[in-house]
């Protein structure tokens, strides 16, 4: 485990988030790009059972954020899932989860870079993407503090286009109570892949904890971090999924590209819709800057264990962040984003996602109680909710993702056989 000296890591990263910083975080990566994408292909899939999709994605997603608080408290490095993994299971599991973040979120930061260049310039959007990454990849670079408050700014400005939205429809349309029924378009598939989809829009919580490094006191900020910046991500997700359906109604809201934008132009106010595309911008521009920076030092573990080439490890010495690594990263998350495509990459990225909180559970299952372990019932539910969203995906996702997977265990398997040194 990485200490800390005056606020130092041994590795030269600096502890210099606080609760604020924490939870803006990982609100950043939450209320972003999902709100805007994944409620409509989660319509699709779960018609009038939306809702129950939303709800059971939200169980999944606290007693994933729940084991992965009380981990972080334990050992507060960089890396999340990949340090508790090796920690508690074994080198193989914590290498698994690294290497399923890191792939998974490199093709979820290409699909949403090109959601800012959809909404924000549709005739060029794959240009406007690729600059998106190179700017943001340049504010991580020159410090965590300037990602921080870069965060801020986006999500209170986000915020306010999500209050104007229900606003407007509730205010406005011609709502109708009635499409909040659930009917029998609704089936257990369905709605079990709404969830796993809609899990897609949850889980930024990771981005705190795969920066315990630079949080300050680490053992009580983010426990408290995580908590508070899901529940208000719930809260946030339901009034705006309530007051879209009510306009809507599931099958327009699952026949729609641009769900918000349809819905003020349904309730009447189509001079919004201009706000509500610079809205989901902003919003995809948020979960990038978080994604990137989280990815970014999952990669620095990972490359500290040489799983990954070991320059990767290299901290700047001015402005205290993984350089090489975030560069890497800018640099292939900028190639994807040429040929990305958002609704796929929703589907592979939960299936990275929901292996790397998969083992999550079940290495808070191994703590003990003087490690403040959380309920055993919280892993068991986060991982048997894991196992069961991961299996109600779209086929093509799970197909794609356990190749990925595959190939990851391979290079592993490899490199052990192939190594007399540090695996």
């Amino acid at each position: 485990m990485v200490e800390s000296v005056a606020g130092v890591t041994s590795a030269g990263l600096r502890r210099r988030l606080g609760m604020v910083d924490a939870v803006v975080i990982g609100l950043g990566a939450m209320i972003g790009a999902g709100i805007f994408s994944a409620l409509a292909p989660a319509a699709y899939a779960a018609g009038s059972g939306l809702l129950l999709g939303l709800g059971l994605a939200a169980v999944v997603a606290y007693c994933n954020a729940t084991s992965s608080a009380r981990l972080a408290a334990r050992y507060p490095a960089s890396g999340g899932t990949y340090v508790y993994g090796r920690e508690r299971l074994g080198d193989f599991w914590g290498y698994l989860a690294g290497w399923g973040f890191v792939v998974g979120k490199i093709a979820s930061c290409a699909a949403i870079a090109l959601t800012v260049g959809l909404y924000a310039w549709p005739d060029h959007a794959h240009a406007v993407a690729v600059a998106a990454v190179v700017a943001l990849t340049a504010v991580n670079y020159v410090g965590i503090e300037k990602s921080a408050l870069l965060t801020r700014l986006i999500v209170a400005a986000v915020l306010a286009v999500l209050a104007l939205v229900v606003v407007a429809t509730l205010g406005w349309g011609a709502t109708d109570t009635a499409r909040l029924d659930i009917g029998t378009d609704a089936t257990v598939d369905g709605v079990l892949q709404a969830a796993g989809l809609l899990f897609f829009a949850f889980a930024g919580y990771a981005r705190i904890a795969t920066l315990a490094e630079e949080v300050r006191d680490p053992a009580r900020t983010i426990p408290r971090a995580i908590p508070v910046a899901l529940g208000i991500t719930l809260a946030v997700y339901t009034v705006v999924a309530v007051a879209v359906l009510l306009v809507l109604g599931p099958q327009r809201l699952a026949d729609t590209a641009a769900p918000l934008s349809d819905a003020v132009h349904a309730a009447g106010m189509p001079q919004l819709a201009p706000v509500v595309r610079a809205g989901a911008a902003l919003a995809a521009l948020g979960s990038l800057l978080a994604l990137i920076v989280g990815v970014s030092r999952t990669t620095l573990a990972m490359a500290r264990d040489r799983h990954l080439p070991h320059a990767l490890a290299a901290v700047h010495p001015r402005f205290k962040v993984p350089h090489r690594a975030e560069v890497l990263v800018g640099a292939v998350v900028a190639a994807l984003a040429a040929t990305a495509d958002l609704r796929s990459a929703i589907g592979f990225s939960s299936f990275g996602v929901l292996v790397y909180y998969a083992i999550a559970n079940a290495s808070a299952w191994t703590l003990s109680p003087a490690e403040n372990r959380p309920p055993r019932i919280i892993s068991v539910i986060g991982l048997a909710g894991c196992a069961v969203l991961v299996a109600a995906l779209p086929i093509s996702s799970v197909i794609s993702g356990a190749a990925v997977l595959a190939i990851g265990a391979a290079v592993y398997g490899i490199r052990r056989l192939t190594t007399t040194g540090r695996p």
